[in-house]
């Protein structure tokens, strides 16, 4: 027998308001965002790929080395080999990093500059290839290692380095809602690797959809941190709820596909989107409201001052 997904996160449970049939359909017909909303494809596959291939010929000398007993040059190789495998896989982590800090409005640096570290680390690889490998000596191995960490930051470029925001949110403001989004996108992280467990494109789409709606959310919340307040809840109970919900779906998927349990899954991540998508539109229309008012209290000053608006013609 399917176990239903109960609680305030499904059709059967608690609401912010009862839908009816009509508005469910309706909100159903709405067009779905695209996969890729809110998120930045990743950069530099291809140059990434091509310095990976070109450190596995110092694997490879390392390893004949190794066989034919000379055991200090077959270290040397490998420890060149490790050095710059490392270097692509801190550059990776930069890459993505930097891929989350641009796709942020208001965003904190990343904590460790991994782009310069892989950079660092490739330089050291270089070197002792050169030095060791090849046996150029230590002046030249150094030589060519500082060349290759310059080309490598010449390729990838820097860390971002500061904090951004708008110039008129104050540093605490900035803090808090990057924080706040940075715990959210770690629960949709969580939520969409759980969801891959599944292998279910049809569960992936709908899945990817809910993400793109959060994280519409998430941008509107970092132009104005006033909407944190009454967001709250979507970025926190609402997230971690459709997370532990896929988790134990994909752990009943895995022992016993049901597809009741599937229907009453997708039907969650269409309640979830909905309510996240109604909640963006409320966050709009909140921010109308202020800029009304803003702009009626701004015409009484200026009439009580004596300034008359001009009628239009």
């Amino acid at each position: 027998m399917a176990r239903r997904f109960g609680g305030q996160f499904s059709n059967g449970g608690a609401t912010d308001a009862p839908q009816s049939p009509q508005n469910r359909a309706s909100q159903n017909q709405a067009p779905q965002k695209s996969a890729w909303s809110g998120r930045t494809v990743q950069r530099w596959t291809g140059r990434l790929t091509l310095v990976s291939v070109a450190a596995f010929p110092m694997l490879a000398a390392g390893l004949l080395e190794l066989g034919s007993g000379d055991a200090l040059q077959a270290v040397g190789e490998l420890a060149a080999f490790a050095a710059m495998a490392g270097g692509v896989w801190l550059t990776r982590e930069g890459l993505k990093a930097e891929d989350a800090y641009a796709a942020r409005t208001v965003a904190h640096a990343p904590r460790a500059p991994r782009k310069i570290a892989g950079a660092v680390a490739m330089g050291i690889g270089v070197a002792l290839g050169a030095a060791v490998g090849w046996e150029l000596g230590v002046v030249q191995g150094a030589v060519y290692g500082v060349v290759a960490a310059t080309a490598h930051v010449a390729a990838f470029g820097l860390d971002p380095m500061r904090a951004k925001g708008s110039s008129d949110i104050s540093d605490f403001d900035r803090d808090r809602v990057a924080g706040a989004v940075d715990k959210a996108e770690a629960l949709l992280a969580d939520l969409i690797a759980q969801a891959s467990r599944i292998r279910d494109r049809n569960v992936a789409a709908r899945v990817d959809s809910f993400a793109a709606a959060a994280r519409d959310m998430f941008r509107r919340i970092e132009e104005d941190p006033r909407d944190l307040a009454g967001a709250r809840r979507y970025l926190g109970v609402y997230l971690s709820g459709a997370r532990d919900a896929t988790a134990q779906f994909a752990d009943l998927w895995a022992r016993a596909p049901e597809t009741a349990a599937r229907q009453d899954y997708l039907a969650l991540l269409d309640d979830l989107e909905m309510r996240f998508n109604a909640k963006s539109a409320t966050l709009i229309e909140n921010d109308r409201s202020a800029l009304d008012i803003e702009i009626e209290v701004l015409r009484d000053r200026l009439q009580q001052e004596g300034v008359r608006p001009r009628k239009m013609e």
